[in-house]
C-alpha cells in the first residue's frame, strides 16, 4: 500500500475527524470564553475595585516611562504586561471550569444503567439444588 493511500486511510477515519471539529469547534469557543472575561467580567472586577483596567497594567524594562498605554510601551522596549496574565489566566479559568461543567454533564448522561437483579433460576435448577440439599443432611 503506497504512502499516499495510508495517509488517505488515516485522515478520513472518524476519530481524527472528530478531532479536526473538536479543535475548530474549541477555537471557537476560546473566543467566545474572552469575550466573556474582556468584555464582561473584567470591567465588572475593574468596577469593583475602583475603575482598574487589568489588561493595561505592566512594569517598564526598557527605560521607558510609565504612564504610557501598554501598546505603546512595548512598541519603546521589553515591558512585564503582568495585568495580561491576569486577564489570560482568568478567561483560563472560565474555559476549564465550562469545560468541566460540560464533561461532568455528558457523563451523566453517559452513566450506565444498573445491571439489573439476575433472573430467577430455571426451575429444573431449583429443583436440582433441593435435591442436593437434601442429600447433603
Amino acid at each position: 500500500m503506497s504512502m499516499l493511500q495510508e495517509f488517505k486511510e488515516f485522515a478520513v477515519k472518524g476519530n481524527v475527524m472528530d478531532l479536526a471539529v473538536g479543535v475548530i469547534i474549541g477555537g471557537a469557543f476560546g473566543k467566545i470564553v474572552d469575550s466573556v472575561v474582556g468584555d464582561l467580567i473584567m470591567p465588572l472586577v475593574g468596577k469593583v475595585l475602583g475603575g482598574l483596567d487589568f489588561s493595561s497594567y505592566y512594569i517598564p524594562l526598557s527605560g521607558q516611562e510609565y504612564g504610557l498605554p501598554l501598546a505603546e510601551a512595548k512598541k519603546a522596549g521589553a515591558v512585564f504586561a503582568y495585568g495580561n496574565f491576569v486577564t489570560v489566566s482568568l478567561n483560563f479559568v472560565i474555559l476549564a471550569f465550562i469545560i468541566f461543567i460540560m464533561v461532568k454533564q455528558m457523563n451523566r448522561l453517559r452513566r450506565a444503567e444498573p445491571p439489573a437483579e439476575p433472573a430467577a433460576p430455571p426451575e429444573e435448577v431449583v429443583l436440582l439444588r433441593e435435591i442436593r440439599d437434601s442429600l447433603k443432611r
